[in-house]
C-alpha cells in the first residue's frame, strides 16, 4: 500500500488535526499510540506500514496525530487525556465512522479506555497492547517508576533526544529484537525529531507519568481484550486485565511491546478475531462523566439581609452567570434546586475551569460559591443522571469551603499536563459512601 493520504479534521477550538483512514474491510478500527506521532515518518519504516496494511486488509485503520504533535495544529490546550478522546472523536465524524473497535497501543492505552467509558455508544469494543493503568508507583502498583527514576529518565530523554545513542536506549526498551538494526535505530531518531521537540517529549512523558486511568478501567462496559507478550513482569498484565469487567487476557510470543516489531501475525490474528466478532453495543444509558456540583455560601442569612425580592433578582443573576459559564465550557445543566446547580461535563479539565470561572465570576455580584466535582460511571435515563458518581461529587462539593473548588482524585489523575495546580485536602469521609476518599483543592 502507498503512502495513505493525509487530511486534516477541524477540532472545535480550531485545532487542525493531521489523520490517516485506509482499508476496505467492514469494520472500523481507531488505533491510539499516544507516545509516537508524525504519520508520514511513521509510514516509511518498512515494520510500521507493513503491519498497518495487513492490519488494513480486513478493516478501515483510523490514525491521527495527537494535537501539538507530527502533523498536526500546536493550539491553546495540549494533548492531555481530554483533548485526545475529543480529537479521536472529531476524526471519526469527519471520516463517518460512528461505531469502532478503539486500540490502545502502549501509552494510547489510557485515551482508548476513556474514549471507550466516555463514549460507549460509538465503541464496539475495547484492545489493549502494552497496557498500564499508570506508571507511577505506588504500594498497590509495584511496577509503576519512583519519582527519582522518572528524574533521571527525563535528564537523559532531554540530552540525548532525537540521537541514535538515545533511540538505541529507547528500542532496547520497547523492541529488544531490533535494538541492533542500525536503519531502525536511524529512523527511530528521526521519528522522535518529527515528533516533537525535547521540551515537548520531556511534558508528555511528564504528562503520562502523572496520569492514573485504574477508576477508568474499572468502568469499561464494552467487550475488551488485553494483548500482552512474554515481557517481564507478566503480574502487570493480569493486574491490568483485572481491572476491567470481563476482560479477555492474551499472551502472545515475544518480548518488544511495540506491536509491529517481533512477530506481527499473532497480533494482527488476534486484532481481526476481535474486530470480527458479533459484539453487542454498550447500553447507552452508562458512561464515565464529570459531575459538578455548586452552591451559594451563606445563602440563608444572604435571602435574609435581601428580602424575598431583592434575594429573587440575587438568584436570577447568579443563575444566568452559573449558565453562561456552563455554555462556554460545554457542560449540561442537570437539576437546579434553590442556590444550587448540577451539571455534567464529557472531560474533567473543562468541569474543573468552569467551577473557577464561576468563583470569580460571581463574586462582582457580591456572592460566594462552593464546588466540588468527581469523574465516574453515571446512568443516564432521559433528563435523569444519576449513581454513585453523582452522590459522591454532591458529597464532595459538601466539604468545600467559600470560593473553593474541591476535588476527588480521580479527577486529579485524569488531568495530568493540564496546568491546573492542586493541593493536598487530605482523607475525607463521604457520607453513605464506602471508604476514604481522598481530595484536592484546585489552587489559585
Amino acid at each position: 500500500m502507498k503512502v495513505p493520504e493525509t487530511r486534516y479534521a477541524k477540532a472545535a477550538d480550531g485545532v487542525s488535526l493531521a489523520y490517516h483512514a485506509f482499508g476496505d474491510g467492514p469494520n472500523d478500527l481507531l488505533w491510539l499510540d499516544g507516545s509516537r506521532g508524525n504519520l508520514e515518518v511513521m509510514w516509511e519504516q518498512p515494520l510500521v506500514s507493513g503491519f498497518f496494511t495487513k492490519l488494513a486488509e480486513r478493516c478501515r485503520v483510523i490514525r491521527f496525530d495527537m494535537r501539538g504533535t507530527g502533523l498536526s495544529d500546536r493550539g491553546e490546550i495540549g494533548p492531555i487525556l481530554e483533548a485526545q478522546i475529543g480529537d479521536a472523536a472529531t476524526v471519526c465524524d469527519v471520516v463517518g465512522s460512528q461505531l469502532t473497535t478503539v486500540v490502545g497501543h502502549g501509552w494510547g492505552c489510557a485515551a482508548a479506555a476513556l474514549f471507550a467509558t466516555t463514549y460507549p455508544r460509538r465503541t464496539t469494543g475495547l484492545a489493549l497492547a502494552a497496557a498500564q493503568a499508570k506508571n507511577r508507583w505506588t504500594p498497590d502498583y509495584p511496577w509503576g517508576f519512583g519519582e527519582e527514576d522518572w528524574e533521571r529518565a527525563a535528564t537523559v530523554m532531554r540530552t540525548g533526544w532525537g540521537t541514535e545513542a538515545y533511540a538505541a536506549f529507547v528500542v532496547s526498551v520497547s523492541a529488544p529484537s531490533l535494538v541492533r538494526d542500525r536503519e531502525y535505530l536511524r529512523w527511530e531518531a528521526k521519528m522522535e525529531r518529527h515528533w516533537l521537540g525535547p521540551r515537548a517529549a520531556e511534558e508528555i512523558d511528564r504528562q503520562f507519568y502523572d496520569s492514573d486511568v485504574t477508576e477508568v478501567l474499572r468502568s469499561v462496559r464494552v467487550p475488551c481484550l488485553v494483548i500482552a507478550r512474554g515481557w517481564e513482569n507478566p503480574e502487570e498484565d493480569e493486574y491490568v486485565a483485572g481491572l476491567i469487567p470481563d476482560a479477555r487476557l492474551v499472551r502472545l510470543p515475544g518480548a518488544d511491546w511495540v506491536m509491529w516489531a517481533g512477530d506481527q501475525e499473532p497480533v494482527i490474528e488476534t486484532l481481526w478475531d476481535f474486530i470480527g466478532a458479533d459484539h453487542a453495543v454498550a447500553s447507552p444509558t452508562t458512561s464515565l462523566q464529570t459531575v459538578l456540583f455548586t452552591d451559594i455560601v451563606g445563602s440563608t442569612e444572604r435571602a435574609i439581609a435581601l428580602g424575598d425580592r431583592g434575594w429573587h433578582e440575587q438568584l436570577e443573576r447568579h443563575h444566568a452567570i452559573v449558565r453562561a459559564r456552563l455554555a462556554r465550557y460545554a457542560g449540561r445543566e442537570v437539576d437546579t434546586a434553590g442556590d444550587g446547580f448540577f451539571a455534567i461535563f464529557d472531560g474533567p479539565a473543562r468541569a474543573i475551569r468552569c467551577a473557577m470561572d464561576i468563583v470569580d465570576a460571581v463574586r462582582p455580584i457580591d456572592l460566594e460559591v462552593r464546588a466540588g466535582i468527581h469523574t465516574g460511571e453515571v446512568e443516564l435515563a432521559g433528563d435523569t443522571v444519576r449513581g454513585i458518581a453523582v452522590h459522591i461529587g454532591a458529597r464532595v462539593s459538601s466539604l468545600a469551603g467559600a470560593s473553593e473548588v474541591l476535588v476527588s482524585s480521580t479527577v486529579k489523575d485524569l488531568v495530568a499536563g493540564s496546568g491546573l495546580a492542586f493541593e493536598d485536602a487530605g482523607d475525607h469521609e463521604l457520607k453513605g459512601v464506602p471508604d476514604p476518599w481522598h481530595l484536592f483543592r484546585v489552587a489559585t
